[in-house]
């Protein structure tokens, strides 16, 4: 047999016994001690900040980073940090005194941080310090900005300066339909006593795609704005960092210029949005969208219903005022019908006594008018006569100048007829007298000419 080495039989590898989830965290927990230092300095921004409620109260902060992996791919790191009672109170006021501004959700900090993990709550980080002088955060800027811009092209005044309709009913609706919000805003309009026409134009309420498709919905409602009074911008409850697709300035541009009263209630109690102050009205809620709405209407209905009531106690009012006045009117009325009454007998009694003494005056002016006739007739007459006699002879002298007019006429035409009559006659007779004297050539010609002779035929023979 062949000599070799025999290689010894090595005993089988058993996988590690299987750990118990609190024995694995207590590993992490205690490999992050060993790697990590005691603390670090760390640059981020305040998602959303829980301020102490009272007096030994904690602070807790999410804190957030927007970055990028190896591949290029957008990364959002979040993180959740505790300021403990005694350091929260030396640290914000010392923070505030120094920015002037106390710490809120937006700010970009600058904070040394010692990391925990604890089995039960997991990783957090433990504020021990924060460098006030590195102040706003990169939200925050961007913010500051676009109010900017929005301030230098007036769109955030622009629609405070649109009128929103006395009775707003015809509502469209920017909401994404499943959410909380909408059917919260629903429900409390139609509980309400009054008509609401709602159009849902659905949109993205959060995330990167938000502004793109809220914008998308508003040029929606700007192609059929005829026929809506105003419009609803709602969405529910939310964190902190759901609300920088309000903050986008596109999207609060689109806002601003809009040409119908834009309502906002995105839904949260202590923040306001960029979007929120470019708004015709920026409410808190969806449902305080509807109570301001069913508000609006119930004032309405109240003042349209007091005006009524003033229009009818002024109608009694005026009305009693007429009857009033139509009673003193009939009496003046009926005074006034006895004054020309009496005023009337009166005339015609002086009238009647009138008629007496009219025809004797008159038959008295008429014997007087004859009189003054009879005198005046005959020379009338003789003038008369001698404007007669004056006519008839310029008449007769007129008659005489065109009776002679007419004679020397007829005269002349006489004369021409018979100067005619005689030239033709001669012409006549000239003719007449060429005639014969042709005759009587032809005749003295066919008597002196001889007779010709006379030709018989002879008869045929039998």
């Amino acid at each position: 047999m062949p000599l070799y080495n025999r290689r010894p039989e090595l005993p089988p590898i058993l996988p590690p016994p299987p750990l118990g989830l609190a024995d694995l965290l207590a590993r992490v927990r205690q490999a992050l001690q060993q790697q990590l230092a005691d603390s670090y300095w760390v640059v981020a921004e305040v998602a959303e900040l829980t301020a102490p409620r009272f007096v030994g109260a904690h602070c807790y902060l999410t804190l957030t980073e927007q970055t990028t992996d190896g591949r290029g791919t957008p990364l959002k790191a979040q993180a959740r940090a505790t300021l403990w009672s005694q350091r929260y109170q030396q640290l914000a006021p010392a923070f505030e005194r120094a920015t002037g501004q106390p710490l809120r959700p937006g700010l970009k900090l600058l904070l040394r941080v010692q990391v925990r993990f604890h089995e039960q709550y997991g990783l957090s980080l433990d504020v021990v310090a924060i460098d006030p002088s590195y102040t706003v955060g990169e939200l925050a800027l961007l913010r500051l900005k676009t109010l900017r811009q929005l301030e230098e092209k007036g769109l955030l005044e622009r629609q405070k300066l649109l009128a929103l309709p006395l009775a707003p009913q015809r509502l469209a609706v920017i909401s994404s339909p499943t959410a909380a919000g909408f059917q919260d805003f629903v429900q409390q309009l139609r509980e309400a006593p009054y008509d609401f026409a709602l159009t849902l134009f659905p949109a993205a309420m959060q995330g990167d795609e938000a502004p793109a498709s809220i914008r998308a919905a508003l040029d929606g409602v700007r192609a059929r704005r005829g026929q809506f009074d105003a419009v609803v911008i709602i969405r529910g409850g939310g964190s902190r960092t759901d609300l920088l697709a309000f903050d986008e300035y596109g999207l609060a541009a689109a806002i601003g210029a809009f040409p119908l009263p834009v309502l906002t209630g995105i839904g949260h109690e202590r923040d306001e949005a960029v979007a929120d102050l470019a708004a015709h009205r920026a409410l808190k809620t969806p449902t305080a969208v509807a109570a301001f709405l069913v508000d609006r209407l119930a004032r309405l209905e109240a003042a349209l219903l007091g005006y009524g009531e003033q229009v009818v106690a002024l109608a009694r009012h005026q009305l009693s005022q007429r009857h009033a006045r139509l009673d003193h009117l009939g009496g003046r009325s009926r005074y006034a019908a006895h004054r020309q009454l009496d005023a009337a007998r009166d005339a015609l009694r002086e009238r009647a006594r009138q008629a007496t003494l009219g025809p004797r005056e008159q038959l008295r002016q008429l014997g007087t008018s004859l009189a003054r006739f009879r005198h005046q007739l005959p020379r009338a007459a003789r003038r008369r006569l001698a404007r007669e006699q004056r006519g008839l002879r310029q008449r007769g002298r007129a008659l005489l100048s065109r009776f002679i007019r007419h004679h020397r006429r007829r005269r002349e035409d006489v004369l021409r007829r018979r100067f005619r009559l005689q030239l033709a006659l001669e012409r006549h007779l000239h003719r007449a007298e060429l005639r014969l004297a042709r005759a009587a050539a032809v005749s003295e010609y066919l008597t002196a000419r001889p007779a010709p002779p006379t030709i018989t035929n002879p008869s045929p023979a039998p």
